[in-house]
């Protein structure tokens, strides 16, 4: 009774002060996902017409796609009362939002909007996949709550959308290395980044997703541990994490051992990322029905 007493309180306040809807939320998402798409076409025209670099167009378009995810994002905080972190189809929103984010960044600061390439498919099919699973609290509360939760799932989604980006720098890495090694200087090469500034993205991104993982799961796990008196060692969402941590660690040393780590640590982001996408599919089917993991 008490917590229909508050939903009724929440559904006046939401009809009173003119709060988004739920079909609002929904469109502001819809409408983001259409211009990563139509960025992510702009793009692969621009290769195919063997352009040098990403267009200002496509640059513009994931600007516009950016600024309509946050403000979905703010719609669904204030339609629904929280931030859009638990649930796994508003936590993938928020994780493509971030990830949409850094790419924005380097395509402003670094020149690197070709990574788009790569990453907007990415960012794509997480928005399709919140979708099809509904953009709404899922209903279960979280373990814990506050600024500490909010610190802890921010820096882990960073953490994420930082292997993610270092994934997309180096498999045009790679492709570069290729091309250069074999002599094609076809439209590929010419559209994609120097093999310099795509292995300074990539390891900044690793630098940047490092500690941020690492703050994340300490956060996460000094709370389980103050008020659990566990790790929960067995959990998925701490195994996905370690392994995650795991391979950021592998990425970053691959980097510094001697001559060709720039190669190694492109080779090392693709196949890292890879295996904790991977895993975290694995996981996923094999989770207990019920339990919440992202």
């Amino acid at each position: 009774m008490h917590v229909e007493a508050e939903q009724r309180v929440f559904l006046l306040a939401t009809r009173r002060w003119n709060l988004p809807s739920r079909n609002m939320v929904t469109a502001l998402h819809a409408l983001a996902l259409a211009l990563y798409l139509a960025s992510e076409i702009m793009l692969a025209a621009s290769l195919v017409g063997g352009r040098r670099g990403a267009p200002r167009w496509g640059t513009a378009l994931v600007a516009g796609a950016v600024a309509v995810h946050a403000v979905g994002l703010a719609a669904y905080a204030l339609r629904y009362g929280e931030l859009p972190l638990v649930g796994l189809a508003a936590s993938l929103s928020t994780l493509a939002f971030l990830i949409g984010v850094l790419l924005l960044g380097v395509a402003v600061v670094r020149d690197a909007g070709p990574v788009g390439l790569v990453l907007l498919p990415i960012v794509a099919l997480l928005l399709v996949v919140a979708h099809i699973l509904g953009i709404a609290p899922a209903g279960e509360p979280p373990a814990f709550r506050g600024l500490w939760f909010a610190l802890h799932v921010v820096l882990a989604f960073l953490g994420y959308a930082g292997l993610a980006l270092a994934f997309a720098a180096g498999f045009l890495y790679l492709l570069q290395f290729r091309a250069l090694k074999g002599k094609r200087f076809g439209k590929s090469f010419r559209f994609f980044p120097a093999l310099e500034t795509l292995d300074r993205l990539g390891a900044r991104a690793l630098v940047v997703g490092f500690p941020a993982l690492s703050l994340g799961l300490a956060l996460g796990w000094a709370w389980t541990v103050r008020f659990q008196r566990s790790l929960a060692a067995a959990d998925p969402q701490v195994i996905w994490g370690v392994l995650t941590w795991i391979i950021f660690l592998l990425a970053l040393g691959a980097r510094r051992s001697g001559a060709g780590g720039d190669r190694r640590g492109a080779l090392a982001s693709v196949v890292g990322f890879l295996i904790v996408v991977l895993a975290y599919v694995a996981l996923r089917l094999t989770a207990a029905e019920g339990r919440a993991f992202l």
